[in-house]
């Protein structure tokens, strides 16, 4: 599932770019501005796509690289959108041994985009995270602040199905 990648377009607003042009502003002449600046340019647009980047890039006359960097490294910095609802899947040791590992792939299935991603239509961000502190129910996953626990793949389709009607 590592190839499929989101296709949802960039749609920013040109109110969108006049506040991102007048957060720059503010910091350009500034030491450091590099990640106050991407921190509201993300709070602008809810994630830091290629188009945000490099229009950071060129008003604080740094590489385009630079940014990107930047933004690949912190895990604060989202490269896509998020979907309306966030699927967590635990893959902590108990529920590891318990089989999330089954559940990730399910769910992969079921929703057609690989964990670190959101689905074409902006319905679910799928995300393989650590701990979710539910080890008694282990394996688990949260769907925004649901939590399912002793799953099989099988009940993923039903868990899914909630959320889309």
């Amino acid at each position: 599932m590592s190839d499929k990648k989101n296709v949802i377009p960039f749609s920013g607003t040109p109110e969108q770019q006049a506040q991102l042009e007048a957060v720059i502003a503010e910091h350009v002449e500034q030491e450091g501005a590099l990640m106050p600046v991407m921190q509201k340019a993300q709070d602008i647009y809810g994630y830091l796509p290629i188009e945000v980047q490099k229009m950071i890039a060129k008003g604080l006359n740094i590489p385009l690289e630079q940014v990107y960097g930047v933004a690949t490294f912190y895990s604060q910095f989202n490269l896509e959108p998020k979907g309306t609802h966030l699927v967590r899947v635990c893959m902590g040791t108990a529920c590891y041994v318990k089989g999330s590992q089954d559940i990730l792939t399910e769910l992969e299935r079921q929703l057609g985009v690989a964990a670190g991603h959101t689905t074409p239509d902006g319905l679910f961000s799928l995300e393989a995270t650590r701990c979710l502190g539910c080890c008694g129910l282990a394996p688990v996953i949260m769907v925004d602040d649901d939590v399912f626990g002793r799953l099989t793949p099988a009940a993923i389709k039903d868990i899914i199905a909630k959320y889309r009607s």
